[in-house]
């Protein structure tokens, strides 16, 4: 298949991911559905790659620290944010917050791995965070005096930093592990880490209501699709393209997920989310256009 249409059926099932999300509010917490979401996977991917899994036991530990720093950030704290985030914001508008991943793994690449940014790119980070921001204020400077803000955005904000301090972690250490077997390394840590976690949510929140067929449905969905299928879409897409043209891709994700949240979810689409969307999309465009050049450190 052509890598354009791998990738975009990638995006699709990642956008699956918000729209699950948002049917289990109030049916399963959200770090136990990340827990099924990653145990699930990680199930799945195993055929592919156990025998690497075996040859580089010593790599893995070797390189715990970098290994537990993907496990927490990109597994664990980003997924818990959706799938809360998604409990008191509509999922349309956490896979907007969610396109300005990019414009923010550019600010920390800036700050943490002293890469150089263009006018250019600078111009897009702060037109996309500008549409972020007319996007949870609903388009009224009311919102910023009273402070009024959704919760569910905010926390999606702070999903996407994990997410991006995610993106610096594989920037620097992912050429050491083979792709899917690191993958799958990271979701077993990110899993055992969810476990206690998960039991906590049992005890306060109760036993989830598992065993109905909507909720194995979209369980499997989520542990198929977005965490296992989408991968490998994505492995192979940027394989034939690169990462730079496959980065494009993702401002699918916030177009897929809001036709399905209206279809399926009854959710609706309002003219600021329309506008902030348009703003935010061609502001991540503008902050990924131009190639990132590291700075000489002195010596």
């Amino acid at each position: 298949m052509h890598p354009y249409i791998l990738l975009t059926m990638a995006m699709l099932f990642f956008s699956g991911n918000f729209i699950v999300g948002k049917s289990f509010e109030g049916t399963i917490p959200p770090f136990t559905l990340a827990f099924f979401r990653f145990a699930s996977g990680a199930l799945i991917l195993l055929p592919l790659c156990y025998k690497t899994l075996y040859q580089q036991r010593l790599l893995w530990k070797k390189e715990w620290k970098p290994l537990l720093g993907l496990s927490i950030s990109g597994i664990v704290l980003f997924n818990a944010s959706l799938y809360l985030a998604v409990n008191y914001t509509s999922s349309i508008n956490a896979s907007i917050v969610d396109a300005l991943t990019p414009a923010v793994a550019a600010v920390l690449g800036f700050l943490i791995l002293r890469e150089s940014l263009t006018k250019i790119q600078l111009f897009g980070i702060v037109l996309s965070f500008s549409g972020i921001l007319w996007i949870i204020s609903k388009g009224s400077w009311q919102v910023f005096a009273s402070l009024s803000f959704n919760i569910g955005d905010i926390i999606m904000l702070f999903g996407i930093i994990c997410w991006a301090v995610y993106s610096i972690i594989i920037k620097r250490h992912s050429f050491k592990f083979p792709p899917i077997a690191g993958l799958v390394v990271t979701m077993v840590i990110g899993t055992t880490i969810l476990v206690p976690v998960a039991i906590i949510e049992t005890i306060y929140l109760g036993i989830p209501h598992l065993f109905q067929w909507k909720v194995l449905l979209g369980i499997a969905y989520i542990g198929i699709f977005p965490s296992a299928i989408s991968l490998l879409l994505w492995y192979r897409g940027v394989g034939e393209i690169g990462p730079a043209k496959a980065s494009v891709f993702f401002n699918l994700v916030p177009i897929f997920t809001t036709i399905m949240a209206i279809t399926l979810l009854g959710e609706t689409f309002t003219y600021h989310q329309l506008l902030g969307g348009v703003i935010v999309i061609f502001g991540v465009y503008l902050s990924t256009k131009a190639p990132v050049k590291i700075k000489e450190v002195p010596s």
